[in-house]
């Protein structure tokens, strides 16, 4: 700005020129700021978006595997009571056959 006003041409020259390029580089700046914080913003939202989808999906493998617990509980249980209605049907044929013998010894 002195060169100029050493060469006459006033501190309006200087205004009219130097502070408009300042002003386009302070906006520039601020344009690139923005641009940086909603790229930012944007990576957060992503980043919210696939922790969430990992929630869905952990939550969705633990209700899969607790289902799958459960049927095989159920089917243990389906089993026990199977044996048990087993060992009593095969309780109840010796008992039967008990009952046989003392009737044939009997007579």
């Amino acid at each position: 700005m002195a060169q100029h006003c050493k060469k006459g041409l006033g501190t309006d020259f200087a205004i009219a020129n130097v502070f408009p390029a300042a002003a386009a580089a302070a906006a520039e700046a601020d344009a690139d700021a923005a641009a940086a914080a909603a790229e930012a913003a944007a990576a957060a939202d992503a980043a919210a978006a696939a922790a969430a989808e990992a929630d869905a999906d952990a939550a969705a493998a633990a209700a899969a595997a607790a289902a799958e617990a459960a049927e095989a509980d159920a089917d243990a249980d389906a089993a026990a009571a199977d044996a048990a209605a087993a060992a009593a049907a095969e309780a109840e044929a010796d008992a039967d056959a008990d009952a046989a013998a003392a009737a044939v010894a009997v007579y």
